[in-house]
């Protein structure tokens, strides 16, 4: 028998069962995999609630990420081998793939080798936050060495990845957060300056580390703090937003956007996942700087598949700092 967790309805974290069910068999292009650690992202609370893109059908599984081995491989699938150690890479139809589970089926197009030099709890924090951060940055932002880029949410899995992924690419990273209690640890993740955003002004503060010569921004919040983001761009300055965090409207402001030619756009992770040759990018990106050392996953907290309950409510609280991780191994809590 295999543990595997499922909802059969809308809601907050107790909604989440452990259930047990046969070990399953992959079909025609799918793979086996023996989970060892399962990612945790804000998406899955938003899957879990009915708040994401995708609307959950029940009893509906979930999770984006895991790490672990190949153990069997359905018809058709090539290039993968029963004992490789592998991730799962985001994208799939979370209620019929999700990857909360002691096994996991999931289509051959989804799983691709692990890195050489990661923990498996490292590798399953690794595909969404880091093709989320290296889209957003390099892709859609177009970030080149010398540049200035704010980050906000920096405290986040995301945020910590893009922080890496724009030193990586030579660039000049700030990091936003709501209160100065992260600062430390984001200045030692390599932020240039850190700027809490309810205890000192964004804009302010932009202005006199940039001198108004932010090139980008990679934002999770969107809100009325766009304005700030405009007013200290240069002259074609990308904007990227990822996230909707503010429960504000996000203005559009024009003078701005005409008077400096700037560029404002929507990006989700899978305008890299969906197309082969950003992958690619992105996998070379991304391996180059493992084997560096540039590129880490940074693990918060762990616990164990049967805590899932109470992973969820950490998740909710916001305290993480990186990466909060399942894993199947029993006691696993950190």
């Amino acid at each position: 028998m295999s543990r595997v967790v499922r909802f059969h309805s809308l809601g907050g974290p107790d909604v989440l069962r452990l259930e047990e069910r046969e070990v399953p068999e992959p079909g025609a292009g799918e793979v086996l995999i023996n989970v060892e650690a399962i990612g945790l992202n804000r998406a899955d609370v938003m899957f879990r609630t009915g708040r994401y893109l995708e609307k959950a059908t029940f009893p509906s599984q979930m999770g984006f990420e895991a790490s672990g081995t190949v153990l069997a491989l359905g018809s058709g699938v090539e290039g993968v081998r029963v004992g490789d150690a592998v991730g799962v890479l985001p994208g799939f139809d979370l209620s019929k793939y999700g990857t909360y589970a002691d096994h996991a089926v999931i289509p051959q197009a989804h799983v691709l080798p692990q890195p050489q030099g990661l923990t498996s709890a490292q590798a399953a924090g690794l595909w969404m936050a880091y093709l989320t951060a290296y889209g957003g940055l390099i892709e859609a932002g177009r970030l080149t060495a010398g540049d200035w880029v704010v980050i906000s949410a920096a405290s986040s899995s995301v945020g910590l990845a893009a922080i890496q992924i724009a030193l990586q690419a030579g660039a000049r990273p700030i990091a936003t957060t709501l209160t100065s209690v992260t600062r430390d640890a984001l200045m030692e993740a390599g932020a240039y300056a850190v700027i809490a955003t309810q205890e000192e002004p964004l804009g302010q503060r932009l202005q006199e580390y940039t001198g108004g010569m932010l090139n980008c921004a990679f934002d999770a919040v969107g809100g009325p703090q766009v304005v700030d983001l405009a007013q200290a761009m240069v002259p074609k300055g990308r904007i990227v937003i990822h996230g909707a965090l503010s429960p504000e409207d996000t203005p559009f402001p024009l003078k701005l956007a005409l008077r400096k030619s700037l560029a404002f756009r929507g990006y989700v992770y899978t305008e890299v996942t969906k197309n082969i040759d950003s992958l690619a990018r992105a996998q070379h990106f991304i391996a180059q700087g493992i084997a560096s050392g540039m590129l880490r996953p940074h693990i918060d907290r762990t616990f164990s598949l049967d805590e899932v309950v109470d992973a969820h409510r950490y998740l909710e609280s916001s305290q993480q700092f990186g990466k909060v991780v399942l894993t199947t191994s029993p006691a696993a809590h950190v």
